[in-house]
């Protein structure tokens, strides 16, 4: 289950990669980051953790389950989204490769083994299998989000993007077939969101700040809530979590374009509704934005401890209305401490290694430092300046030690 996640490109976490177009809301106090997404980010990882702590208590409680439904409804869509709009400037260039492998690659295979090494000392059993193809748990946002970014160069050039992608998302949910590996049947049905995101403008971004959006971004979230609260005992919570294929789910496979475009134009309204509500200004949960990562990945083990300890059937009045609204604190709690930069410091090599070691230089970037370094060494030289090894200036500039 979900983050989405979602890395940034210089802060690793479920929205990477640099911008194309300037921001237009950048705070001159926020290191140039625009606080809008940064904002927008901790609280969809926020609803994130709330909707895993909601998950146990549905069960026989409409009241969440409405909840769950209505957050579900949007909130990975929204982290892909935004996923999708900061990776308009990813290339297959070497810079950008390298920053996916570190960013996302890494991050993937650290928690696939961490968590499957959680479970064989929870559950007692050493022979817990490790698998880097098939996600566990919430590793399958950067699993998708790997192959959402690569074929970025695609979406592109095609000429109806949205379009197409949905086709798939479409085609995805009607084929049993599909495999889970690399989480691709969620790739496949999320990625409309993702393409979306891709082909937004900062202008776009802008028109949620009109007050006629604002206004009504509220009531129509509620009523949203209302709708899942009639919807819950009629409605199987699985096709939020977009994970199978409508016939696993009892449909005939002309279900899956009626469902599919209805839960894309859903997700879509109240995506638009939620970052309308989004502060844009600095807040004091504006720098916890660039740890959304942290707080993504490292949640998970207290939501499986909690759930594998029986903690919920064990402790009765969890379920009651004060329980629950208990619960939903320790869970806004958690994952904001999670994403506080003293978590951020201690857990960045893992997160956000720079692993230069691993990586053969640029040769072009190398000839044109060589090609600089030779015409520094000429002037220094007429100039009566002591004269040294091209390799060794070249190594300086490129930030490496002289031994």
């Amino acid at each position: 289950m979900f983050r989405a996640a979602i890395p940034l490109e210089r802060t690793v976490d479920p929205a990477p990669e640099a911008r194309q177009d300037p921001a237009p809301r950048i705070d001159p106090k926020s290191d140039g980051r625009d606080p809008f997404f940064d904002n927008a980010k901790y609280l969809a990882v926020v609803l994130v953790a709330m909707g895993h702590t909601w998950e146990p208590l549905t069960h026989g409680g409409r009241v969440a389950m409405a909840l769950y439904m209505t957050v579900y409804t949007f909130h990975i869509p929204a982290f892909v989204l935004i996923s999708g709009y900061f990776s308009r400037g990813f290339d297959l260039s070497p810079a950008k490769l390298k920053r996916l492998i570190t960013s996302v690659a890494v991050p993937y295979v650290v928690f696939e083994v961490l968590y499957a090494y959680f479970q064989r000392w929870v559950h007692d059993t050493p022979n817990e299998p490790i698998s880097l193809t098939s996600p566990y748990y919430l590793d399958w946002f950067l699993a998708a989000l790997f192959i959402w970014r690569l074929t970025t160069p695609l979406w592109k050039l095609v000429r109806w993007p949205v379009p197409l992608a949905l086709v798939i998302a479409v085609l995805a949910a009607a084929s049993p077939q599909v495999g889970n590996d690399f989480a691709m049947r969620r790739v496949l049905q999320f990625l409309p969101f993702f393409v979306l995101g891709l082909h937004l403008k900062p202008a776009h971004f802008d028109l949620l700040r009109q007050r006629a959006i604002r206004v009504a971004a509220a009531p129509v979230i509620l009523a949203a809530a209302v709708f899942a609260y009639w919807a819950a005992p009629r409605m199987n919570t699985a096709w939020f979590r977009q994970n199978n294929a409508v016939q696993d789910l009892g449909m005939p496979a002309w279900v899956s374009p009626v469902m599919e475009l209805a839960l894309f134009g859903c997700a879509l309204v109240l995506t638009v509704c939620f970052l309308a509500l989004v502060p844009p200004r600095q807040t004091w949960f504006t720098k916890l934005g660039a740890g959304t990562l942290y707080g993504y990945l490292l949640h998970g083990f207290a939501i499986k401890m909690a759930r594998w300890s029986g903690w919920y059937d064990t402790l009765p009045w969890v379920r009651t209305p004060a329980g629950e609204v208990v619960v939903t604190l320790l869970a806004v709690t958690l994952i904001t401490l999670l994403c506080t930069r003293p978590v951020r410091r201690v857990f960045r090599y893992v997160m956000e290694p720079k692993m230069s070691w691993a990586f053969q230089g640029d040769a072009v970037a190398l000839a044109r430092t060589r090609a600089g370094t030779a015409d520094a060494v000429s002037a220094r030289s007429l100039s009566g300046q002591t004269r040294k090894p091209d390799a060794e200036l070249a190594d300086q500039q490129a930030g490496r030690p002289v031994w």
